[in-house]
């Protein structure tokens, strides 16, 4: 039985570790995006497979049983790249994702459904913004030239970003401790971040929920129609096993 596992997530590494000593071949598949990824074990493929259709050819090619979303929640293009590639292949897909963040007694959050809503959110909010939405799409902050931000991702950002920002180039887990000194470090008042969930980076939302900082939160996009879902890789490990398990 071969597996294919879509991802660079916590998530993803925990699945092929999990699989590792099956009677199985696993092949995770990295996206390319972040320089010097953390590696799961087992064999690994890098870069884009070209679209729904180049997905299809590589599943075929490779004769791929099984195909586990475990991609990033917000990484929406390739989830529906997996589900059409699937259905047309006739392969069963499994999408991995880890469970929302909820708000808890204390939080001030305002959720918006794109980083375009979070900018148009953040004036009347504060002036010094602390932006964890990674290094892409940052052009949706460009315009607002009377905030100061703070970005914090794991590689430098690209394209159009906000005029006044400093970015902090770091890699989670983040500690409560540290959050906590870097809201204060910077004097943040408004801290804006993805539905990512996880512990690696929950964090931040305590520090803020302790500093009295308001949140703006944007959602994650649903999983495709028809996707069945597991939230833990155990989980999903022990659906693989079920499938490469000898019939009765």
């Amino acid at each position: 039985m071969h597996v294919l596992i879509l991802g660079g997530t916590t998530e993803a590494r925990r699945l092929a570790e999990l699989l590792e000593p099956e009677p199985v071949r696993v092949t995770s598949s990295l996206a390319g995006r972040v320089a010097g990824p953390r590696l799961p074990v087992g064999e690994v493929r890098v870069g884009g497979f070209g679209g729904t259709d180049g997905l299809v050819r590589w599943l075929r090619a490779q004769r791929v049983d099984a195909l586990i979303d475990a991609t990033h929640p917000f990484a929406e293009t390739i989830s529906f790249h997996a589900a059409e590639a699937a259905a047309t292949a006739h392969v069963p897909l499994l999408a991995l994702r880890r469970p929302g963040w909820v708000p808890a007694e204390g939080d001030t959050w305002h959720t918006v459904g794109s980083l375009d809503e979070a900018a148009a959110a953040l004036p009347g909010l504060g002036s010094r913004i602390f932006l964890t939405t990674g290094r892409m799409g940052l052009a949706a902050f460009a315009g607002l030239r009377d905030l100061w931000f703070l970005v914090r991702s794991v590689d430098p950002p690209q394209g159009a970003c906000p005029p006044r920002m400093e970015a902090l180039l770091e890699r989670g887990p983040f500690t409560l401790e540290g959050e906590r000194a870097l809201l204060a470090r910077h004097r943040i008042d408004v801290l804006v971040t993805k539905d990512s969930g996880g512990a690696a980076t929950a964090p931040k939302l305590t520090a803020a929920r302790e500093a009295g900082v308001p949140v703006v939160v944007v959602r994650r996009p649903p999983v495709p129609d028809g996707v069945p879902v597991a939230t833990t890789a155990d989980e999903a490990a022990a659906r693989v096993r079920a499938m490469a398990a000898p019939a009765p």
